[in-house]
Order: structure tokens, then C-alpha cells, then sequence
């Protein structure tokens, strides 16, 4: 099974467990109702926008599309990218404690580009260090510039911007997510 279908599959049964009709997903989420049932039966390419307006939507991290979990609850990673306007993003790490879920994500930031990230689910932060290049990420009104062996963080549940400006970017993106129901401390 290729990473369409995977998604697919995943995407899917996240909307049943929640009770979300295909409808009603699309109007949360403003993906449009024949994008996400092409996207469901795997026939569509997912952008990384797609993905978090989705997840969001369902009030789960990006990782809930991207990886299953192993038996016991023990998350596994996926190596396939899904790319967005700007950014790459290979998901190495999902760990899951009471409270929160941490995605760990190899990133590239494309030379020139800028992504413009709603808002994910309330709680939600990221942090980026940066291995090579230099960024320019953070809220609007509230960017910071990071270069090799800096990182960044910022609040992820309100729109952010991601741009390298002088040449790609690598890094490592760390997107910690509350445990929907659980209480946040």
C-alpha cells in the first residue's frame, strides 16, 4: 500500500471514530467534500496543508494521518514526506505521554518560499532548529531568524510563516499537540 492510500485509510477511519460525516469534515476543515473523499479512497496526492487543515479539523496532530500506531499504543514513524508551498516534512518520531503528543519532523524550508500554517489544535506549539541555512518562522507579527545550531518557538494554535530567504533550510521541526480529552496542565 502506497502513502495516498495509507493516509487514505488512516483519514478515514479518524473521521468515523469522531462521527464526522464527509460533509461536515469538508466545512470544518474547508477542504472541499470531492477532494477529501479522492484523498480517502487514496486516489489524490495530500499536500501538507491538506493534511493539517484535516487533522486539525478532527482535533488531532499531523502524526494521527501520517503513522499508526503498534499494538500497545507505541507510535511508529513514517519515512514518507508529504510536501506543502514551502516546506518538506518527514515525520522520524511520535511519542505520546498522558497529556501531549510530540511529532518530530525532518524539515526542509525551500530557497525563497514562504508557507503561511493556520492555526493546528488549541495548545499546540513548535519548535525548529536549524542544521543548516537560515529561517524565518514564528507568528506574524513576531518572527525570529534562526541560523545553524539555533531554534526557534513559538505557539502553533494561530497562524504561522515558515521562509528561508538566503537558500534551502534543514531542520528539525518538534510539534507538541494536547491528547484530545485529556486535560491540559
Amino acid at each position: 500500500m502506497g502513502l495516498n492510500e495509507d493516509v487514505g485509510r488512516r483519514l478515514r477511519t479518524l473521521r468515523q471514530d469522531s462521527d464526522v460525516s464527509l460533509s461536515e469534515l469538508s466545512r470544518l476543515s474547508g477542504v472541499g467534500k470531492g477532494t477529501l473523499s479522492e484523498l480517502e479512497s487514496g486516489r489524490r496526492n495530500p499536500t501538507l496543508e491538506t493534511l493539517y487543515a484535516l487533522a486539525t479539523a478532527l482535533g488531532r496532530p499531523l502524526s494521527a494521518v501520517l503513522s499508526d500506531p503498534l499494538p500497545g499504543g507505541a507510535p511508529v514513524g513514517s519515512r514518507s514526506g508529504v510536501s506543502g508551498s514551502a516546506v518538506t516534512a518527514i515525520l522520524m518520531e511520535r511519542y505520546e505521554d498522558g497529556g501531549a503528543v510530540t511529532d518530530v519532523f525532518r524539515v526542509t524550508i525551500r530557497a525563497g518560499a514562504v508557507q503561511e500554517s493556520e492555526a493546528h489544535v488549541p495548545g499546540t506549539t513548535e519548535s525548529l532548529m536549524v542544521l543548516a541555512g537560515t529561517a524565518v518562522v514564528g507568528r506574524p507579527g513576531a518572527l525570529g531568524t534562526v541560523g545553524p545550531g539555533d531554534s526557534a518557538r513559538w505557539t502553533a494554535d494561530e497562524p504561522h510563516v515558515y521562509s528561508a530567504p538566503d537558500g534551502d533550510v534543514q531542520g528539525i521541526l518538534f510539534v507538541r499537540s494536547p491528547v484530545p480529552g485529556a486535560e491540559r496542565s
